[in-house]
């Protein structure tokens, strides 16, 4: 027998690694008004991500390139009010990257596990690129 069957690393199926803390990661100012996508990939998968809109203009978001077609959700934009909050949404979702497109201005802000990214991997591509809805 070669190798060490029984040392695995954690995968996304790890439930002790949903239940501790996230280690912070946050990126702010970003701009998604260009002709392609907006892409933050993650450095480990999350266990819980928050998408914060200082933007008027609705946030487009989705799971692949593929979703930004006509499988994507909304965060809707600020009030012009300048006293106004922003518009924020909270997703507990393990995901390796966000595609967004559509405002000027937004947070993403995340609770990382410790699951290396590619345990989301397929031979067809990242997992969640082929799932229903997604694209």
């Amino acid at each position: 027998m070669s190798g060490i069957s029984w040392k695995t690393d954690v995968g996304v199926n790890h439930v002790g690694a949903y239940q501790v803390s996230g280690r912070p990661y946050a990126t702010g100012s970003l701009d998604a008004t260009g002709a392609s996508a907006k892409v933050v990939a993650f450095p480990t998968v999350t266990r819980w991500v928050t998408i914060v809109n200082h933007s008027t203009s609705a946030l487009s978001c989705s799971f692949s390139a593929n979703g930004m077609g006509t499988n994507y959700f909304r965060v809707h934009g600020a009030d012009n009010d300048a006293n106004s909050a922003p518009s924020t949404v909270r997703l507990e979702l393990k995901v390796s990257e966000l595609y967004f497109s559509g405002s000027d201005n937004f947070d993403v802000v995340a609770g990382l596990t410790n699951i290396n990214t590619t345990r989301l991997d397929t031979s067809s591509g990242t997992n969640w690129s082929g799932s229903s809805g997604v694209g």
